[in-house]
């Protein structure tokens, strides 16, 4: 079995810029030994945001704050809720195109077969 290299240590940092600028172009591999490593959990950590600036029509801004209201939540919380479902199914209707495209359709298929056959017919 092949012997493995000994672990590097991390290099020192002067602030969190700079190891986050090493951590995206290094890989962690030669620091880390992983059989030693275990399950972290961070209850309270929240995915990072991005304040945005977003127009909307008066109508909907109120038909979305009414629902928000009925539901007992935030208006940009529901806002949010329905932006990511709806990314969500869009994503995966193009994935599902996207596999359509690469799978050949019955027709194409017999279009395929069809152009083998003539292609050896003339070979």
């Amino acid at each position: 079995m092949a012997k493995r290299p000994a672990r590097k240590a991390a290099p020192a940092f002067a602030n969190e810029r700079e190891e986050r600028e090493f951590w995206e172009t290094h890989d962690a591999s030669p620091f880390v030994d992983w059989d030693k490593a275990r399950v972290a959990v961070f209850p309270n950590l929240r995915p990072s945001t991005e304040t945005i600036s977003l127009r909307l029509p008066t109508a909907l801004l109120s038909e979305l704050k009414a629902l928000a209201n009925k539901r007992d939540v935030p208006y940009q919380s529901l806002l949010k809720v329905f932006l990511a479902d709806r990314v969500a199914s869009e994503m995966t209707r193009i994935d599902a195109l996207s596999n359509d495209a690469l799978q050949p359709t019955g027709r194409g298929r017999r279009k395929a077969k069809a152009r083998k056959s003539s292609h050896a017919a003339r070979g």
